[in-house]
This record gives C-alpha cells, structure tokens and sequence, in this order.
C-alpha cells in the first residue's frame, strides 16, 4: 500500500472519483496543508492505493483530466491544484508525470507537485458523499458527469461494479 494526496476541486468530487477506481484502498477526504505559501488548508483527498494493481502515474493522470488542472480562477485557494507528496522520491516523479503529461493539454498545467505535511478529515456526515447521497443535486449535476467522463477515458481503471448506475441512466 501508497498513499498520496491530490487536490484541484470539490473534495466530493475528488472523493467519488479516487473511490471508484479499482487498487483503492481508502480515500480520505477533507484538507490538506503543505509548505512555504501553500501552509493554508485547501480541499482534498488522502488516496491509499495498491501500486500493483493501479500505478501512480494512472492516478496522477486521472487527476489532471477530472479537474481543471489548467485553469487558475479564483477559487484555486479553497480548491488549490496538487499532488501532494509523502517523500523526495515520489515528489520527483509526480513532477516528471505531470511533465510528461503537459503535451496532451493545449494550456500549460498549473498543478503543483506539494509536500503534505498536515491533514484535517472532513465530520463523518460529509465522509464518503457521493456513495452516500449519490441522488442529491450536487451528485446529480456536478460529480456524476466527471464520473461518465472518468468512465470513457479510464474504463480500463474503473471499478464498474461502483458504477453500474450511471450506465443504466
């Protein structure tokens, strides 16, 4: 087991995405602090996964296409655009990922390669959100359509039987 913390959007979304992928192990979701001027809480996900079964550059990737991942507006703040690294190692290849990946987008990534060095869980309520609520509006309108478009590019990373609904709507 790997862990490794991504942040961009909505922790909600970010949840229900990481979740529904197989080799997940947990996904932890609230706010993650880093270094320097990145010390400030900003939504995101704590992801422990098996790197025999899904590997670090997929989830990487998968992190750029589900969020904007190119788009500095001005909530990045409150939904800042990381990977958030546990060691030197995994810092320097998350940057080369990410570097690797830059072609593939017609605007340059904004996403930061970050150390993680504090971690708050969201209140149980909001814990597992999508799963949980998954006919709330939120779900409805914002998560579930990142999800069809998780299940076109990822299908090979997906875990269908999470996300049988959506192929029956």
């Amino acid at each position: 087991m790997e862990e490794i913390g991504f942040g961009g959007s909505c922790h909600w979304c970010t949840e229900a995405i990481f979740s529904s992928l197989k080799g997940i192990l947990n996904v932890q979701q609230g706010w993650i602090a880093s270094d320097g001027l990145n010390q400030a809480f900003s939504e995101a996900v704590i992801v422990e996964y098996d790197p025999l079964i899904i590997s670090l550059a997929t989830l990487i990737e998968i992190h750029l296409y589900t969020h904007s991942c190119t788009s500095n507006h001005s909530m990045r703040s409150k939904y800042r655009s990381a990977v958030y690294t546990f060691s030197h190692e995994q810092s320097q290849f998350s940057k080369n990922i990410i570097r690797s990946l830059q072609s593939e987008f017609s605007d340059p990534i904004i996403t930061e390669v970050l150390p993680h060095e504090d971690f708050r869980l969201n209140s149980e309520d909001f814990l597992n959100y999508y799963y949980g609520n998954p006919e709330k509006p939120f779900c409805e309108n914002i998560v579930n359509p990142k999800l069809r478009s998780l299940m076109e590019k990822f299908k090979d990373e997906v875990d269908v039987n999470k996300l049988s609904h959506l192929s029956k709507k």
